[in-house]
């Protein structure tokens, strides 16, 4: 595997998980930026679709590749962005496995590229390092109230050691290293089965089924559109902060009122419809971006409604 990145002197950036729903976005953005981008990904939950309008784009590579396995790159690489791993819970709960080693040796693989090669480099951490939180709202400084063996604890702890073994290359070998902490995020070129809140009931709604509420609905989440999140993200990139710092909306909603938001925004005969909440679910989960405001100058300006309007048509074209 080669992607020769010497011919051009714009910044080159390769970005793991370059064909997922935030890595494709980010690609977007590096490149209206400036930047040539190598993606890289194994398509395990990725797709090709994600990037097809990318394809006649002579600053954009991609290279199908499972970053568990050594990373060769020819060329100069000026940032690393490592953003490979299953991110829903039906996917990390179906592959446990290749998500604590796309955390583990996807991160070491990807690190060690970055130190090769000079670049800097920035970890997509998550909300889920701070687990089920009995701090509210979450601040960087928290430690996190997670449960290693639930069956959350493959993705929980996959990040957690990532962020680890970031931190001891920064400290250790001197590489320029960044952590971000991504909270709840939608928008387009999620897949609509995947598991997660806003997928599962804009696509309920949309095909007339009920709406499924775990538990009483009460639990809480702050939803971030991908354009706001990629802002942020990119920001921390040209930044000197190592981080981690939280990039997300600390508008919360509880998920019955994020139920009844989608019903109101679609026209359907959908009801809500309510089931046991699942292991280690989190009750609560609401950024504290007072360190992206101060550090980034940073924070979410895309309202609810608009992002959701968004995202809804592109679930109606898909």
């Amino acid at each position: 595997m080669s992607s020769d990145s010497s011919s051009s002197n714009k910044p080159v950036s390769l970005v793991t998980g370059g064909a997922g729903f935030l890595g494709s976005h980010l690609s977007d953005r590096l490149l209206a930026e400036g930047h040539r981008v190598i993606a890289v990904d194994n398509l395990l939950t990725g797709s090709e679709a994600n990037i097809a309008h990318l394809a006649g784009n002579s600053d954009f590579d991609f290279i199908k590749h499972d970053v568990t396995k050594y990373i060769d790159i020819a060329g100069d690489v000026d940032f690393v962005f490592h953003f490979a791993s299953p991110a829903s819970p039906m996917d990390y709960l179906e592959l446990p496995i290749q998500t604590l080693k796309v955390g583990s040796l996807g991160t070491h693989n990807a690190l060690g590229l970055a130190k090769a090669k000079g670049a800097k480099f920035l970890i997509a951490s998550t909300s889920e390092v701070y687990g089920d939180p009995l701090v509210h709202p979450q601040t960087e400084d928290y430690w996190g109230n997670v449960n290693p063996i639930g069956p959350r604890g493959v993705y929980d702890e996959a990040k957690r050691f990532s962020e680890a073994i970031t931190f001891a290359y920064n400290r250790s070998h001197g590489v320029d290293t960044k952590v971000v902490r991504i909270f709840n995020t939608y928008g387009p070129r999620m897949r609509l089965r995947d598991g997660r809140v806003v997928p599962a009931f804009i696509g309920q709604a949309l095909e007339g089924e009920p709406l499924t509420v775990f538990g009483d609905g009460s639990q809480t989440r702050s939803f971030c559109f991908v354009r706001d999140l990629i802002d942020g993200i990119f920001r921390l990139s040209q930044s000197s902060s190592h981080g981690p710092v939280n990039i997300g909306n600390p508008k919360e909603m509880t998920i019955l009122q994020f139920a009844e938001k989608i019903l109101s925004l679609i026209d359907t005969d959908s009801k809500i419809e309510y089931r046991p909440l699942p292991e280690d679910d989190p009750k609560v989960r609401q950024p504290d971006i007072s360190l992206a405001r101060e550090l980034l100058g940073w924070e979410p300006i895309v309202e609810v409604d608009e992002g959701l309007a968004e995202t809804i048509d592109y679930f109606r074209k898909d």
